[in-house]
């Protein structure tokens, strides 16, 4: 999932997407060495305690939330998504525009 999701981050930032990882319970200097050593350019979000997570009800890895601009969950993926497909790209497309 990390390459997909920056790849969209890297398409879609300059429109207006904003995409956040967050890091379940494992420590700030192993998050910081496996995101530099996969070249990540998103933020990376740490949850130590597992307290976000279990506030989002996440019980699986990968789980993806798409927010809208008016701040309400519009979808909820469970597991690994063509993010980068046509029909990911359309559901992003669709997500930043005017």
């Amino acid at each position: 999932m990390p390459s997909a999701i920056e790849q969209v981050h890297r398409a879609y930032a300059a429109r207006g997407l904003v995409v956040l990882a967050v890091n379940m319970e494992e420590s700030r200097e192993k998050v910081n060495a496996w995101a530099r050593a996969h070249g990540l350019t998103m933020d990376v979000l740490l949850d130590p305690t597992g307290e976000t997570n279990a506030a989002w009800s996440v019980a699986y890895s990968p789980t993806a939330f798409v927010i809208g601009r008016d701040g309400r969950l519009i979808a909820r993926a469970i597991g690994i998504r063509g993010w980068t497909a046509p029909e990911g790209r359309a559901f992003l497309d669709a997500l930043v525009a005017p």
